[in-house]
């Protein structure tokens, strides 16, 4: 009788594993997503932040290079062991968790403790995992790949506010010291360095804390990389913090001596060339460092790899396959049920009226003014521009007015709905030496398009000064509750947003998010004192010629 070929099925092991495997790797990388998702909005808006973005590529080359050389596997205990259970329990928690952090995450993207929950809880089940994977031995192998990527994770105010400042004017002190001894005339006022051509702001030229921070990622780079020991990784970012401190130091110097010889404006022109200096020359000293730290330490990165018994893992493989299939249900559940909270409460939302800045029909001799860092760090917004222009006065030519336009814009979901509400001249003018002195209310004005623009107008003085600072400010959100109580954005009385974390629950609770905002301002600054009726005909002038509709997205 002839003999007729047949196909084993494959062994049902074989399958689960691959199963594994997959579901394993489909979990890892919407874990993983999920939280880069979510801090790549403070990467992009937050330059000394912008290094994040290479992070994840970083830590995910450290973890291969670690997994070349990974120690042995140890045999898998049994389902009912006590580690297995604490295991069990200490992920199921961590994913737990993921559930509010997403809720308030969406409402507040920018809450930086959040930020730190969430990579808390993503390191901690991928610690988990590895853990019960491979023992101690892989626990210890793998922890720098995966603590490696916190060097991504914004500082929280109360940690990162000190060390700006404290940079900002140790480096302030010394570059003005230092150029007096060049003979250069220059005069310290706390983050500011005055010189014959004008005031060099440290705090724009050299803040110090953004390659600060680089150095430190660079320098645990380069020591995972060199596989130095402790002690040598310290040494190293240490090293890598003063090359960063010494190069701020040079560069202010640079600057303040090119302010006082071409007048600040020329410090712009090379305000970038000096930054990107920093960071090369953190980058080639950390490696030069790095390179003499290993000279007399010359270890492989490689290590033989033990194959695991194939026996030993098939009883791991039944409650690892479907605790994973139970954790990717429920982190997709969790984003799903995350949006749905604030999609259920934006059912009756009421959609606003779409315009913009046509910065084309700015009046001639306008020119751009340069935001400064500080507000930008502040305000996070996504686009955002102040220009300037002087214009005579209508019932003298020989007195004239000095107009500032400011136009930000926070697209949806970039920041939480109190960035914009915080910009308003009633809470910054006073800050920087103005007194309120009127308080017009709110009146709307209609432009060329017919976009009806609820404007707030409040005027200011300044002492010392004789003239007058009419502020008119429009806040406007896309869309906007019809039950949310808003009177910062009925403009009659205005509100300080509340920062705390019963405000920014009450925004959870009651689905409130952003949805797109934008903030126009416009001052005028007379050189005498100007009355209220002819700053108001000056500013629906300016809104008549320079507000246009624009296309809803």
């Amino acid at each position: 009788m002839q003999k007729v070929a047949t196909l084993n099925p494959p062994a049902s092991g074989a399958v689960k594993k691959r199963a594994a495997i997959f579901l394993a790797a489909a979990f890892f990388f919407f874990l993983w997503f999920v939280l880069c998702r979510d801090l790549s909005g403070e990467w992009s808006v937050n330059e000394q932040y912008s290094y994040g973005w290479f992070v994840p590529f970083f830590a995910l080359y450290l973890f291969w290079l670690r997994w070349e050389g990974r120690p042995g596997e140890r045999r898998k205990e049994k389902v009912g062991s006590r580690k297995f259970l604490l295991s069990i329990l200490l992920a199921s928690g961590a994913l737990l968790l993921l559930l509010p952090v997403r809720l308030f995450e969406i409402g507040n993207p920018d809450w930086r403790p959040l930020g730190w929950i969430h990579a808390g809880a993503v390191a901690t089940v991928t610690l988990i995992y590895i853990w019960y994977a491979g023992g101690k031995p892989w626990l210890r192998h793998f922890a720098f790949p995966i603590a490696f990527f916190f060097v991504a994770v914004p500082w929280v105010s109360v940690v990162e506010e000190p060390i700006i400042q404290g940079l900002m004017r140790a480096v302030a002190a010394v570059a003005t010291e230092t150029v007096a001894l060049f003979g250069i005339p220059a005069q310290l006022q706390g983050n500011l360095i005055r010189v014959s051509g004008g005031l060099v702001g440290v705090n724009e030229a050299c803040s110090g804390v953004r390659s600060f921070q680089t150095s430190l990622m660079i320098g645990l780079l380069f020591g995972e990389l060199r596989r130095l020991s402790i002690l040598r990784r310290v040494a190293l970012v240490v090293g890598a913090a003063a090359i960063a401190i010494i190069a701020n130091f040079l560069r202010a110097i640079v600057l303040v001596w090119i302010a006082s010889r071409q007048g600040v404006a020329a410090i712009d022109r090379w305000h970038d060339v000096a930054g990107y200096s920093i960071v090369a020359i953190v980058f080639g000293g950390s490696l030069a460092l790095a390179g003499l730290l290993n000279r007399n330490k010359v270890e492989s990165r490689k290590a033989k790899v033990e194959s695991a018994e194939a026996g030993g893992g098939q009883s791991f493989l039944l409650p690892n396959f479907y605790f994973v299939l139970f954790a990717l249900v429920w982190i997709l559940l969790v984003e799903f049920s995350a949006h749905a909270w604030y999609r259920v409460h934006e059912q009756t939302l009421i959609p606003r009226p779409m315009w913009t800045v046509a910065w084309d029909r700015l009046p001639s001799g306008f020119h751009t003014v340069k935001i400064p860092e500080g507000a930008r760090q502040t305000l996070r917004f996504d686009d955002g521009k102040e220009v300037s222009w002087q214009t005579s006065d209508h019932s003298s030519r020989a007195l004239t007015s000095t107009e500032y336009l400011f136009f930000f814009r926070w697209n949806p979901g970039g920041a939480s709905v109190v960035r914009a509400r915080a910009h308003r001249p009633d809470i910054c003018l006073p800050s920087v030496g103005w007194k309120q002195i009127a308080d017009s209310g709110a009146k709307n004005y209609t432009t060329r398009d017919g976009i009806l623009l609820p404007v707030r107008h409040i005027a200011f003085a300044q002492e010392g000064r004789r003239g007058i600072a009419h502020t008119f400010f429009c806040l406007q959100e896309d869309k906007v509750h019809a039950e949310e109580a808003r009177p910062d954005l009925e403009l009659a009385q205005g509100v300080q947003p509340d920062w705390s974390i019963r405000g920014r629950t009450e925004a959870v609770k009651n689905g409130v998010r952003n949805l797109g905002q934008q903030v126009l301002e416009v001052v005028i600054v007379s050189a005498q004192p100007l009355d209220d009726a002819a700053a108001e005909e000056k500013f629906a002038e300016i809104a008549q010629e320079i507000i246009k509709g624009e296309s809803k997205k």
